[in-house]
C-alpha cells in the first residue's frame, strides 16, 4: 500500500469516527449539558492518547512542553468551540451542524491574514466570500423570530460561534507547532479541556444513566482514536492531498442523521453545503499551489476545536 493511500484511508477513518462521535453526543444532548459532554469527550480520550504515545515510545516527547500557557490558551479556545458545537447538536440536525461547521476553515483564512499577517490574495478571498454565501444559505431558514423555530435559530448561532472559536484555535495551533510536537498539542488539549469543562459543574450536571454513560464514554474513546488517526494520516500524506477528505463528513452525517435520527436534509441545506464545500476545496487547492504548509496544524485540530 502506498504512503499516500494509507494517509487517505486513515483520514477517512478519522472522519467517520468523528461523525459517529458527534452522533453519540447528539443522542445524549436532550438531558446532558454541553459542559458535561465536553468533559466526557475530553477526559476519556486521554487514556487512548497516552497508550498511543507509549506504544510509539513517544510518551516523554508527548508530555514535554516549553509553552504551557500556549497550550492553556489553545485549550480555552478549543473547549469553548466544543461547547458551542455540542450545544448546537442538541438543537439542529446532525448534517446541518456538519455543514455549518465547514465555515471554520473559511474563517481561518481571514484570521490568518488579520492575526498572523498571512498574505491572502483575491482568489482565496473570493473563495471565502463564496463559502460564506453558502453558509448564509444554510442558516437563512433558521433566522426567524417565530417561537416555533427559536431553538433552531439559537442552535445555528451556537454552531457559527463554534466556527469562530475553531478558527481561532487553528491560529493558535499554527503558533504552537513552530516549537511544540503535535503529540503534545493533542494531549494537552484533552487535559486542559477536561479541567476547564469541570468549571461548568455548577450549571447543572446530571448523573448519567447506563445508556448515557456508555454513549458519553464511547464518544470520548472514539474521539481519542479519531484524533490519533488524523494525526497519523498527516505522517503519510501531504496536507493538500488529505484536507479535502474532511468534506466526506457531510456524506457520513447525512447517512447517520437519516438512519439514526430520521433527519431529512432540506434543499437550502444541501445547496449551501455544496457551495461551502466547493469553496473549501478551492482554498485547499490554492494553498497547495502556493506551497503553504498546514499539515502539522491540521493534525492537532479536532472538528470541535
Amino acid at each position: 500500500m502506498s504512503s499516500a493511500l494509507r494517509g487517505i484511508l486513515l483520514k477517512l477513518a478519522s472522519v467517520v469516527l468523528f461523525v459517529v462521535m458527534s452522533a453519540m453526543i447528539k443522542a445524549t444532548a436532550p438531558e446532558v449539558p454541553p459542559g458535561e459532554a465536553v468533559f466526557f469527550r475530553s477526559f476519556f480520550a486521554m487514556p487512548v492518547i497516552l497508550v498511543w504515545l507509549w506504544g510509539r515510545h513517544d510518551l516523554t516527547t508527548g508530555l514535554k512542553t516549553s509553552n504551557p500557557l500556549g497550550h492553556l490558551w489553545r485549550g480555552l479556545i478549543g473547549v469553548t468551540a466544543m461547547g458551542f458545537t455540542f450545544a448546537g447538536l442538541g438543537l439542529l440536525p446532525l448534517p446541518e451542524v456538519t455543514a455549518i461547521g465547514f465555515a471554520a476553515p473559511l474563517l481561518t483564512v481571514i484570521f490568518g491574514a488579520v492575526l498572523l499577517g498571512e498574505k491572502v490574495r483575491m482568489f482565496r478571498m473570493s473563495a471565502v466570500a463564496a463559502g460564506l454565501v453558502g453558509v448564509s444559505i444554510i442558516i437563512w431558514p433558521r433566522l426567524s423570530v417565530d417561537a416555533a423555530t427559536q431553538a433552531a435559530t439559537l442552535g445555528a448561532m451556537f454552531v457559527l460561534l463554534s466556527c469562530v472559536f475553531r478558527a481561532l484555535a487553528q491560529i493558535q495551533i499554527r503558533r504552537l507547532v513552530a516549537k511544540e510536537e503535535t503529540s503534545a498539542i493533542v494531549f494537552y488539549f484533552s487535559l486542559t479541556s477536561s479541567l476547564l469543562a469541570l468549571l461548568t459543574l455548577p450549571w447543572g450536571w446530571i448523573v448519567p444513566d447506563p445508556k448515557q454513560a456508555v454513549l458519553l464514554v464511547g464518544a470520548g474513546v472514539l474521539g481519542g482514536i479519531a484524533q490519533i488517526l488524523i494525526t497519523s494520516a498527516y505522517r503519510f500524506g501531504e496536507a493538500g492531498l488529505l484536507a479535502p477528505f474532511d468534506y466526506a463528513a457531510m456524506l457520513f452525517a447525512l447517512v447517520i442523521g437519516y438512519a439514526v435520527f430520521g433527519e431529512v436534509p432540506t434543499a437550502p441545506m444541501l445547496a449551501g453545503a455544496a457551495i461551502v464545500i466547493a469553496a473549501g476545496v478551492l482554498i485547499i487547492w490554492r494553498e497547495r499551489q502556493l506551497g503553504l504548509k498546514r499539515g502539522r496544524a491540521r493534525a492537532g485540530l479536532t472538528p470541535q476545536g
